[in-house]
């Protein structure tokens, strides 16, 4: 537009007559001017135009945070209608449970009652056994004690025995003690001759020994048990038969057992065994005259034991 003033002056200025070179002077000063101005409104154009794109770049830029922000609004939005949901359902289950708390209340209050009540029963009656197990306990060691003491007891019997019968080592004649008793075995060399059941004086002097030591122990229960081998008795007279033999060998000790006015007969038993309970094999000579014999076995009062085992139990 200046353009087309400045083109339109100058054509003006050209076909009227001469002007002065003031007027063509101020004209040219003008259109410099106007040119001046032109640049300048071009650069201001080009300015706007390039703060146009800026503020269009960042219209754009505000448009997608805008777009992304809505996004989140709107997932915040579908969080928060979960988590109202969700608290919806746990106010339904609270509800729930406090309508039934007092019932369930009731109800476990009086369960552990009973629990208490059954757990004081217990811890009475586990009282009442440990009162029972204590004096078992006491009574126990009290029953090992004593039979300590009858092992003891008879292991002194049996080391008395054994001094009071020395001189009659390798005569027959052994003592030991086992299960609790002591045994004193006289074989029938000792003791009788073949088919008699009349002892002998050296057999007497064995046993004679023996009831000394029974005269100093009066509570020892003491049976005397006749033992043949397995030959068929072949004698004649008043015996049937190797039992009966037996037994009247065990009443021939027992008579002389008797003599000594220190033995208590109460404590006194004769046995006749027969054959039927040899110590070695009747095939040989050797073993025949091993089982025929007299065994003395003497055993502990157990009347004590008795008692406190009852108790015990």
């Amino acid at each position: 537009m200046i353009k087309r003033i400045s083109l339109g002056l100058l054509v003006v200025a050209l076909t009227t007559s001469c002007v002065s070179k003031k007027i063509y002077n101020d004209l040219e000063n003008k259109y410099a001017d106007l040119k001046k101005e032109n640049r300048n409104i071009s650069d201001e154009n080009a300015d706007l135009l390039k703060a146009k794109s800026q503020l269009e770049l960042d219209r754009d830029a505000l448009n997608k945070e805008l777009g992304k922000a809505k996004s989140e609004h709107d997932k915040l939005e579908l969080d928060y209608a979960a988590a109202n949901n969700k608290y919806d359902l746990l106010q339904q289950s609270y509800n729930a449970l406090e309508k039934n708390s007092n019932e369930a209340l009731k109800a476990n209050m009086a369960k552990n009652r009973d629990l208490l009540e059954q757990l004081e029963a217990k811890g009475k009656a586990l009282a009442l056994d440990q009162e029972r197990l204590d004096k078992s306990s006491q009574r126990l060691g009290e029953l090992e004690a004593l039979i300590a003491a009858k092992e003891a007891s008879m292991r002194k019997l049996k080391e008395t025995l054994s001094n009071a019968l020395n001189g009659f080592e390798g005569k027959g004649l052994t003592v030991e003690q086992k299960n609790g008793k002591v045994y004193v075995s006289m074989e029938n060399k000792l003791l009788f001759n073949s088919g008699s059941w009349a002892v002998g004086s050296e057999g007497k002097k064995a046993v004679v020994e023996v009831g000394k030591v029974l005269g100093d122990n009066p509570d020892i229960s003491v049976l005397i048990e006749g033992h043949t081998d397995d030959d068929p008795y072949a004698g004649s007279g008043p015996i049937a038969d190797n039992w009966d033999l037996s037994t009247k060998r065990a009443t021939a000790i027992v008579a002389i057992l008797s003599e000594n006015k220190s033995i208590n007969r109460k404590n006194l038993t004769a046995a006749g065994r027969g054959e039927f309970s040899p110590l070695a094999s009747n095939s040989t000579p050797e073993g025949k005259a091993k089982n025929r014999r007299i065994e003395i076995i003497l055993t502990p009062r157990l009347d004590e034991i008795a008692e406190m085992l009852k108790e015990i139990n």
